[in-house]
């Protein structure tokens, strides 16, 4: 057995040598030193010190044939090893390297879409506006989300279609505006159970009132930018968005957002530059005034546009205050009133309603009754209708907006405004509390007693500065006496003049100083819209033909005004037997004087108001035709301060022998006509 088995190979190890020991024994110690300086490194910081590489590019597949050496050993090719991502200091540069590597790898870049013209953009926003505008007059309750989309529109750099777009809006909402105003829902109905048609209503006018708000937005936007900017796209966008808020206006006052177009118009009349837009907001605040029968909408304007003229020291156009003339309190108003309070009649809101008899009703009916005035409210406020006294509330209320306006520049002595405030309270005279007669009528003797200086201070400020405007003291003179004629002839201040202590005989006075110089004023038939060629000798006018304003309102020229004062002092309508005889033979002496000085049509005036008076007071006056009925001594003094101090009796009219050969013939027949009602009285 122990033949067989073969017997185990031992392996024979060399003995180790000196020399191997003492290696052993020295690698112990260089690993025990490598561990002992290896607690002190800081890899992290070498870490980071260290520059980075980027990671080499997957080899790729090497397709070339190997090579044979020399020995006729064959080796494959092996082509160099290039880096594609350099070496980078931070990340933000690896990421750079990155695209840049990115970009070497043959990635092409995105090539830029050609710039559609300008032309084409606005063909294809045409075709738009047409197409949405189409879907809205067809079904707008189908297509609400087309609001937004005409808005989005609108948003392009591209004037033209901005002014599209604004003119497209405005034609839509025209057509689409209910004739109600849409109210928000309560947050309490927000979560009720609605049918299909009513959610279905409720969603269209949402989006149509988003929609419109929106707009208003854009067109206050643009009229905004408009005065900033003076270029010429910004200019013509401006004026635009001017011509759709003042349509918008006149067309649907009583829809939603009606005060923010009354904005932009009183923000437009602010402004002392009159151009197109300037007269653009005249014109539509003439027409809201004189259609609203509502007085809401009037009301809100006259606010705004008082507030406009305080926060503005009442630095503006006289067109601006004459706005207030247009407005319906001189037709349907019969209260009276002044900054302050307004007095009602018997027959407006303090008269108290009779009790209407009580009849029973049980606990069902009473309820449905109930629901009925609920639902008729609701349907009132829905049709825009007001009763009468809502109406006459707001009309009080625009009542004193108007007087406190007029009050406040009266008071001011506004040089380029006392014009038209004369002739609005000249207009609303008849409004005018009774307790505040004594008030206005010393403000207008203040005014007549001050025009001569003030005539003076501005005539030297219109030699300064040719943009001045002159004032007209001759014609707001006869505006105060028209006034304070005004007041009594129109209410029953009369009855109670003792009381009141009224006291006219200063603008009798004035009126008699002034009746010579009125009679040679070159300007006497000319009216605020009539054209003058003003004196080339006078040195404001000697650089330009100046021509007058183009004044829609004072259109009353100097004549007629005068003849308004002369009917309110010879012919009163409370008391004509009231004038004393003296007085009217003083102004019918000097009356038939100044016929011989005035155009033609003056005094053919003139003498149609001395018929009056003859017809009237012939008995009085008939004297001064007959020479040998003299009552009186002395001599005639025509210049006389005072109009008994005058001795019109001490004279005769001769003027008249002279005014029978004048050359216009219906003055000889207005001279034939005053003397035949003397002979029959």
């Amino acid at each position: 057995m122990s033949s067989s088995r073969p017997s185990k190979k031992r392996k024979l190890t060399p003995p180790q040598s000196d020399d191997e020991g003492s290696s052993h024994k020295t690698g112990a110690k260089v690993q025990k030193a490598f561990f002992k300086n290896a607690s002190t490194w800081n890899l992290e910081e070498q870490y980071e010190d260290k520059a980075r590489k980027g990671k080499k590019s997957k080899e790729k597949e090497n397709t070339r044939l190997p090579l044979k050496l020399p020995g006729g050993r064959v080796q494959p090719f092996a082509a160099p090893v290039v880096d594609d991502v350099k070496d980078v200091e931070s990340d933000d540069d690896w990421l750079e390297g990155e695209e840049l590597s990115a970009d070497e790898a043959g990635e092409e870049p995105v090539e830029a879409q050609p710039e559609i013209p300008e032309y084409q953009q606005i063909k294809e926003a045409k075709e738009e506006l047409a197409k949405i505008a189409s879907l809205l007059n067809e079904d707008p309750g189908e297509n609400a989300g087309a609001f937004k989309a005409l808005g989005k529109i609108g948003a392009s750099k591209i004037p033209t279609i901005v002014m599209l777009t604004l003119a497209t809006q405005l034609s839509v909402y025209k057509d689409l505006i209910p004739g109600y105003r849409i109210r928000p829902v309560a947050e309490d109905n927000s979560k009720e159970k609605l049918s299909k048609d009513v959610r279905r209503l409720r969603t269209y006018e949402d989006s149509l009132v988003s929609g419109y708000q929106a707009y208003v937005r854009e067109l206050t936007k643009y009229t905004k930018a408009g005065k900033r900017q003076d270029s010429g796209m910004a200019s013509d966008i401006a004026g635009v968005a001017m011509t759709c808020a003042c349509t918008l206006l006149t067309s649907v006052p009583h829809f939603n957002f009606r005060s923010e177009l009354i904005k932009i118009l009183v923000r437009k009349c602010s402004s002392r530059r009159v151009d197109n837009d300037f007269n653009k907001c005249l014109q539509a605040f003439q027409t809201l005034f004189q259609e609203d029968q509502e007085g809401r909408p009037s009301m809100e304007a006259a606010s705004l546009l008082s507030k406009m003229m305080k926060a503005k020291e009442y630095q503006v156009d006289e067109s601006v205050v004459n706005l207030f003339l247009h407005l319906r309190l001189l037709s349907d108003f019969s209260g009276k009133g002044s900054k302050d309070t307004v007095d009602r009649d018997d027959d407006g809101l303090n008269r108290k309603k009779p009790k209407a008899k009580k009849v029973f009703r049980n606990k069902k009916e009473r309820k449905e009754m109930k629901e009925q005035r609920a639902l008729d409210k609701d349907m009132a406020h829905a049709d825009a209708l007001v009763s009468s006294e809502e109406r006459d509330r707001m009309q009080n209320d625009t009542l004193k907006l108007v007087f406190a306006t007029y009050f406040r520049i009266l008071k001011l002595r506004v040089p380029h405004l006392m014009g038209a405030v004369l002739e609005g309270l000249s207009k609303y005279a008849a409004n005018i509390n009774q307790d505040f007669f004594g008030d206005l009528l010393e403000a207008l003797k203040d005014l007549i007693r001050h025009s001569d200086a003030d005539q003076a201070a501005d005539e030297a400020a219109e030699a300064d500065d040719d943009d001045t405007p002159l004032r007209n003291t001759t014609r707001e003179a006869l505006l105060c006496t028209v006034t304070a004629f005004t007041l009594l002839a129109g209410q029953d201040a009369h009855n109670s003049r003792a009381d009141l202590h009224l006291d006219l005989s200063f603008f009798t006075t004035h009126l008699w100083q002034t009746l010579f110089p009125l009679a040679l004023h070159p300007d006497l038939e000319l009216g605020a819209r009539s054209l003058h060629l003003p004196d080339p000798d006078a040195p404001q006018a000697s650089t330009a033909v100046k021509a007058r304003s183009d004044n829609k309102v004072n259109l009353q020229t100097t004549t007629v005004l005068l003849i308004r004062c002369l009917t309110a002092i010879l012919l009163p309508p409370f008391n004509v037997r009231s004038v004393p005889p003296l007085r009217l033979a003083a102004f019918a002496k000097q009356l038939m004087g100044a016929s011989l000085h005035v155009p033609e049509k003056s005094a053919q005036a003139i003498l149609a108001l001395l018929a009056d008076v003859g017809s009237t007071h012939g008995r009085k006056i008939a004297a001064l035709w007959n020479t040998e009925e003299r009552k009186g001594d002395g001599t005639y003094n025509p210049v006389s301060e005072s109009v008994e101090g005058s001795n019109p009796y001490a004279a005769t009219v001769w003027e008249g022998e002279i005014l029978r050969r004048h050359y216009c013939p219906k003055v000889r027949e207005g001279v034939r006509v005053v003397q035949k009602h003397l002979e029959q009285r």
